[in-house]
């Protein structure tokens, strides 16, 4: 029983391996640019729209929506960066259905990548909307002792977040594979349709985590501002 990607091997030359989790992943991405140009090359800015538009455009407003009520101003700016994490994790699971197919998310490398993108992501949104200066600072309050433990949690952070995604979508292969193997006539479907609510759930999770992080990174540098400019309001 495979439960990981990485134990698929397709290709392999002396140390270098081409594995289940390398070869869906790029797939994957492959798929979700071509379709993202397709569903985006016909766009209509007049009164009659088609169906698939209105379809992008609700579901484009709802992500705007939930990410301006997180704290991100203006969330378009953002809607790039964790609109692709929500699509790439829920495209990922949804693709289960493909006989054959194993979703990369399942992968703890593929965990640590989408982690480590939100770890890069938090300072470089945080330097776009205060500077560097002020993003700096901020590790250094409320005195210079904090500044270890600051870098600690991200560093932590970045950690629970690839360990969250693929502990949760490593336990719903395990049961389903437990569970097929006890009743293999039974479980199937309701196993798939719960691993699709599983994975749909889980990209949701994580992109909100993402946001949430970003948000308070812009929060912090915000107030970091502010609290100079009330010690020295001749700068202001």
């Amino acid at each position: 029983m495979r439960l990981s990607p990485d134990e698929v091997i397709f290709w392999q030359y002396g140390f270098l391996k081409l594995n289940a989790t390398i070869a869906f992943t790029w797939g994957l991405m492959l798929a979700l640019a071509t379709g993202s140009r397709l569903v985006s090359r016909r766009l209509s800015s007049g009164m009659v729209r088609s169906r698939w538009q209105n379809l992008l455009e609700i579901i484009v407003s709802a992500m705007e929506r939930q990410i301006g009520e997180l704290g991100l101003q203006p969330p378009r700016q953002y809607l790039g960066f964790v609109g692709t994490l929500f699509l790439f994790i829920a495209a990922a699971s949804l693709c289960t259905i493909i006989p054959g197919y194993m979703p990369p998310t399942g992968s703890l490398s593929t965990a640590a990548a989408l982690a480590c993108s939100v770890f890069v992501a938090v300072p470089v949104f945080g330097i776009m909307d205060q500077g560097l200066t002020d993003y700096l600072a901020s590790y250094l309050k409320p005195t210079l002792i904090m500044l270890p433990f600051n870098i600690m949690g991200e560093l932590s952070r970045t950690l629970a977040l690839a360990v969250r995604l693929f502990g949760n979508m490593m336990s719903g292969e395990m049961i389903a594979a437990m569970l097929l193997a006890v009743a293999p006539f039974i479980f199937p479907v309701f196993m798939s349709a719960l691993g699709l609510l599983t994975g749909m759930v889980q990209a949701y999770i994580f992109s909100i985590l993402a946001t949430v992080y970003i948000a308070a990174a812009v929060r912090a540098r915000k107030a970091v501002q502010k609290q100079i400019r009330k010690e020295q309001p001749w700068t202001a």
